[in-house]
Formats: C-alpha cells, sequence, structure tokens
C-alpha cells in the first residue's frame, strides 16, 4: 500500500459538562466544536484522530455523555488514552463501545490497534487521585511483549505524560515514574515512530530511547512558555493546535504542528505583476 496515512492528535480537551468557561475565561466545549469541525472539513481528511488525554476536566459520568456527543460527530475513526483529569471507570462507561478499550477500570487502560497502516498502541501513564505520570513494571513488561510481536510494523505509543523534563517548572514538580524503564523499553524496539503525548498544553519534541517524543498543544488553551524556576502556573489563549503525523511506506513519518482557526490567504508566491519573489 503507498497511499499515505495521516494520523491527526489532539489534547486536552478538559471538557465541562455545565458550559461554564473554565477558570472564567476558556470556553473548552466551544474549542472542541471548532477542532471537529476543522478536522472533518480538512483536504485530505485524515485517517484517524488519536486523543492523547485529559478528555473531561473533572472525570464525571456527566462530562463524558457531553464528550461522547461532540466526538460522534468526526468522521473517522478516533481512539482514546486518559489523563490525569480523566476517571477510568466513567470513561469506560460512555465509551463501551470502543472495542479496543479493556474492560477493567482498575487496572491502567493500555490497548494495541491493528488495523491500520501504523500500529497503535495506548499507554495509560495515570496515577489515579495525582496528577503526574508513571508506567508500572507490569506495563513496561506488556509493552515490551506488543512491540516484540510485530517488529517490523511502524507504531505510535500514545500516552497522556510524557516522560521527560521541560524546564517548564511548575510542569515539572512532579516528574514522571519509571521514565528511564520506558526509554530502556522503546531502545529495544527501532520499530516505534513516535511517543504522542499531551499534558503540556504546547508542542514540544525530544528525542527519547532512540525515537522522538511528541507533545501536543491544547485544543483550546495553552500553558505559559516560562523557564524561570520561579515562574507561576498561569496559561494563555494562544492559538488552539493539534498534529498531524503524515506516515508514507516509502517516506517514513512526519509531524505537523498546525492550528485551529482560519486565517488570511492562502496566497500565490507571486506579486500582481505575475513576479515570483
Amino acid at each position: 500500500m503507498n497511499k499515505p496515512f495521516v494520523v491527526a492528535q489532539i489534547s486536552d480537551l478538559h471538557l465541562k459538562a455545565d458550559h461554564k468557561l473554565t477558570y472564567g475565561v476558556v470556553d473548552c466545549l466551544g474549542a472542541l466544536r471548532r477542532a471537529v469541525d476543522h478536522l472533518n472539513a480538512s483536504q485530505p481528511r485524515p485517517d484517524i484522530v488519536v486523543i492523547s488525554g485529559d478528555l473531561v476536566d473533572f472525570g464525571r459520568p456527566e462530562e463524558y455523555a457531553v464528550l461522547g456527543m461532540e466526538l460522534a460527530r468526526l468522521h473517522m475513526p478516533f481512539y482514546l488514552v486518559p489523563g490525569n483529569h480523566d476517571v477510568r471507570e466513567h470513561l469506560l462507561a460512555e465509551f463501551a463501545q470502543h472495542a479496543y478499550l479493556p474492560i477493567n477500570a482498575r487496572a491502567p487502560l493500555d490497548w494495541v490497534v491493528e488495523e491500520h497502516p501504523v500500529r497503535l498502541i495506548g499507554l495509560d501513564s495515570t496515577i489515579p487521585g495525582q496528577h503526574g505520570g508513571q508506567v508500572l513494571d507490569s506495563q513496561l513488561l506488556w509493552l515490551d511483549a506488543q512491540l516484540s510481536r510485530r517488529p517490523d510494523v511502524p507504531t505510535l505509543l500514545i500516552l497522556h505524560h510524557p516522560p521527560f523534563i521541560t524546564g517548564i517548572g511548575h510542569m515539572d514538580r512532579e516528574p514522571f515514574i519509571n521514565a528511564a524503564g520506558l526509554k530502556s523499553v522503546v531502545a529495544r524496539h527501532p520499530q516505534v515512530e513516535r511517543l504522542l503525548c499531551g499534558h503540556l498544553h504546547r508542542p514540544m519534541q525530544r528525542r527519547f530511547g532512540g525515537s522522538i517524543s511528541c507533545v501536543c498543544p491544547g485544543t483550546s488553551h495553552q500553558i505559559v512558555l516560562d523557564f524561570q524556576e520561579s515562574a507561576p502556573a498561569h496559561f494563555n489563549l494562544e492559538p488552539a493546535g493539534y498534529l498531524l503525523h503524515h506516515w508514507h511506506p516509502q517516506q517514513g513519518l512526519v509531524t505537523h504542528n498546525a492550528v485551529f482557526g482560519e486565517f488570511a490567504g492562502p496566497y500565490p508566491f507571486y506579486d500582481a505583476d505575475g513576479l515570483i519573489d
């Protein structure tokens, strides 16, 4: 198959059920609706969407009910991993029809999807009731076994928490637990093309275990980019964004950073006299 395969990644939806503005400022529901409309109207349209956690804001059943209705408008399959704002039990109850998800809410929601040109592995990095991320030793054994099964198939790992320090002080106060173990597993499996993460509400990239870890911006609000150790935990309303991962069997995987919204253009690269700059 020589056709490109395009994966859209969105993250950190923080959806509420009561239509209130998050922090009195952010319209997370409106932002998600704009994101869905944008992806549906894209030409060419992405083949699938992966959503890298913090699907809702408080993990409540009524929030997942709103989320389910909004995501049902997508014209392509979508796949979910939880974030630290999610509650496994309520997520599974709303998305019970998603056969790739496990049924046990008392264990990490790890999964594998084999039906696409790029293999997808969801890794649950949440610690129930806590902000930071981790992978358990048992998860690493499972991941190593899954990757060993199909060493020749390009693979994306999707998890919420990036397994590295960013330099944004308030987001680094709870470092990823067992990052070294995850790095060791990834390093043994060169077919891992990317680790697709969220949580940080900013686009970031870092080498990790011979692969690349990509952090997706938020669909609504972004973390302020401030490297001062004393920087407070602030957000801003920079343009909402997403990532497009473009796979081609001969050319490999290229990741593009994109923004939601409508902007002036497109314009041709020549002036009114037909001269190319």
